[in-house]
């Protein structure tokens, strides 16, 4: 009979067990969610002291039984980690303090604390500091945002005193999309398995079927190539600031699309326009195979470029670590960028003499900066080197420089420098603080939530010179930009996608 055919049998087998695998699926994440997730775990809760209500007898010699004090003393090893699927970044700490997870030892007071990482993350250390939250107040120890890779951990040696071994110990705290809870590993170091055996034996059967359909259908029949891409080449020029974004949207779009080259060669919002301006004016074939992206809307005059609103990107001031300033009013901002302010003292800062790093004219975050910070212009460039003054009368040190990198490597490098960048950009940098503006932090988060009047952000746009044709490489690419997956990308630099509810709001009003 025709429905006992190979492929019948084999999808209506794949359907029930799909189904099942499913069912068990939804119920495996609803009870253990495993996309973003903070583990803890007591690895050690041994007494010190003599009066300590354990249970247990304990020997001492030499400091232990010498230092005043440790008479009901205990000692807490605590593990911290990565036991999701993601990565953890500093900023998915959803707390609005300025630590990212608390630790609650029941009944027992803190006397000490020591750290402690594998071999190989020393850059976890890096987080560990009293300006980043780390501290400790009676029973409770303030852990700092500290990013964590899938599978990374750190402990805290903890010393107590009072209450009893065994006394509950909690870690408290939020994490985007995820979440924060207790292990129940029972052997020190074993990491806590993704899977239960049954859930591994689904998800083989699961793919045995799969995979025999995949290869009946495959020798069967040619798949044609998937709904909506195209083969050529397209250049992607215009804004560094969301240069990240589309190298990875680049890279994403020529693997799912066979025969599809795309190259970024980002050199600033305007030069990019106006590249794309120019390329259209001499192209014979309608719509040249270039896109342009913008920090803003275009200059006048190019009433040939058509736009494409894709994203809002935050954008942030930083500077120099030996800067403690970390708010600035609108007003200030304004009086530093007019010259009027040359020395950080006249700020409640150090004296050190204020450094200007700015981007070039052709640059889009520069534009954004003025319109939506400044309300004008900056000051004339008085430097080349960002260091000396080749003007003598100039009221400050003014350079500029061609790429958001360059701007936060010599904001880094350069005391008392102070420039602009990209948020996610300059959230990874190093030797360098974000400033908020009239008490406003620079966060996507809040933007989206509505919880902020953040002035410092802007609509990133895509242009094309005219409409390209539907079945063009460039209509294909924009309207991946605008889909799931690209939308994933976009957010997960630290932009706002249009496409998203609050997006298509923010992006609407403009």
């Amino acid at each position: 009979m025709e429905w006992l055919s190979a492929e019948n049998v084999v999808a209506v087998a794949t359907a029930v067990v799909g189904v099942v695998a499913s069912a068990g699926m939804v119920w495996y994440e609803r009870r253990v969610p495993r996309r973003k997730r903070i583990g803890y775990r007591v690895q050690m809760d041994n007494p010190i002291g003599e009066n300590v209500s354990s249970g247990r007898a304990n020997v001492r010699l030499g400091w232990f039984d010498e230092a005043p004090g440790m008479a009901d003393a205990t000692f807490v090893l605590l593990r911290v980690e990565n036991d999701g699927s993601q990565s953890i970044a500093d900023n998915d700490y959803t707390g609005r303090e300025l630590h990212g997870l608390t630790a609650v030892f029941a009944d027992r007071t803190i006397r000490g604390v020591s750290v402690t990482q594998p071999p190989g993350t020393d850059h976890l250390m890096d987080h560990f500091t009293p300006s980043a939250g780390l501290g400790y107040d009676g029973g409770t120890l303030r852990i700092p945002r500290v990013p964590l890779n899938r599978g990374e951990h750190f402990k805290l040696l903890v010393l107590l005193s009072g209450g009893h071994v065994g006394s509950e110990v909690r870690l408290i705290g939020g994490i985007r999309d995820g979440e924060v809870s207790p292990n129940r590993s029972t052997t020190p170091d074993d990491q806590p398995p993704l899977f239960s055996r049954a859930a591994r034996l689904i998800t083989v059967m699961l793919t045995v079927c799969v995979v025999t359909l995949a290869l009946i259908v495959v020798l069967r029949d040619d798949t044609p190539p998937p709904v909506g891409c195209e083969k050529g080449t397209l250049a992607v020029t215009g804004s560094t600031a969301f240069e990240p974004v589309m190298r990875e949207l680049a890279n994403k779009y020529e693997k799912d699309c066979e025969g599809a080259t795309i190259a970024v060669d980002p050199h600033g919002s305007t030069a990019g326009v106006r590249e794309l301006d120019a390329a259209g004016a001499k192209s014979k074939n309608g719509s040249p195979a270039v896109v342009a992206l913008s920090d803003g809307p275009k200059p006048s005059g190019l009433d040939r470029l058509r736009e494409n609103r894709i994203a809002v990107s935050v954008f942030a001031l930083v500077v120099n670590d030996d800067i403690p300033v970390k708010n600035l009013s609108l007003v200030d901002v304004r009086r530093l960028y007019r010259g009027e302010i040359k020395n950080w003292k006249q700020l409640g800062g150090p004296d050190r003499p204020v450094v200007l790093v700015s981007r070039d004219a052709n640059s889009g975050t520069r534009q954004v900066f003025q319109r939506r910070v400044l309300g004008r212009g900056e000051i004339a460039n008085s430097s080349l080197d960002c260091v000396h003054k080749d003007d003598p009368t100039a009221p400050v040190v003014r350079c500029e420089l061609d790429s958001t990198d360059q701007v936060l490597n010599t904001v880094a490098k350069l005391p008392g420098a102070i420039g602009y960048s990209e948020l996610n950009s300059a959230t990874a940098h190093e030797g360098l603080r974000k400033l908020n503006l009239d008490g406003h932090t620079p966060s996507v988060e809040d933007l989206e939530h509505g919880t902020s009047d953040y002035p410092y952000r802007e609509i990133e746009y895509a242009y094309t010179y005219g409409q390209p044709p539907a079945d063009s490489l460039a209509s294909s690419f924009l309207s991946y930009i605008s889909r799931g997956s690209g939308q994933d990308v976009i957010r997960t630099h630290g932009h706002l996608p249009c496409g998203t509810p609050v997006g298509l709001k923010i992006c609407g009003d403009g």
